[in-house]
């Protein structure tokens, strides 16, 4: 290993040790010379103008959730069918009909999912008569 293989280095550690430097001292001086006043107003949670109601760490429906990846998984397909509309006159019949199938299977998948209701976000409504599981 050549002698000056860690000099090379040199200039690198130099900038990590200023760069921490400089944070640290940034966040001392603003914790020893900032103007604090801390009322009830300034430490509640703030959320688009709206007063926060309940816990912060409330469960989300698992609806959300399948929601979320439908939409990643609907997005990138729908990703596939711009190169295919670029190339479309190359590939000439062909490739339309190859198109065809695969936005089939995606709309095959779209009306499970639709027919399962996992798009459904509104309440329920139930028989008259029938009350929900918790409820008196």
């Amino acid at each position: 290993m050549p002698d000056d293989y860690f000099a090379r280095y040199l200039p690198l550690l130099i900038h990590f040790v200023l760069a921490s430097a400089l944070a640290g001292a940034l966040v001392l001086l603003s914790r020893v010379i900032g103007y604090r006043r801390p009322t009830r107003a300034k430490l509640s949670p703030y959320e688009c103008g709206v007063a926060p109601v309940g816990d912060a760490r409330g469960r989300f429906s698992v609806k959300f959730y399948l929601v979320a990846m439908l939409f990643i998984l609907f997005d990138v397909e729908a990703v596939f069918l711009y190169p295919w509309a670029v190339i479309l006159r190359q590939l000439k019949l062909f490739g339309f009909c190859e198109m065809l199938v695969y936005i089939a299977i995606v709309l095959v998948g779209f009306f499970y999912i639709w027919k399962k209701g996992v798009l459904d976000w509104g309440e329920t409504s139930l028989p008259p008569g029938e009350v929900r599981r918790g409820e008196v």
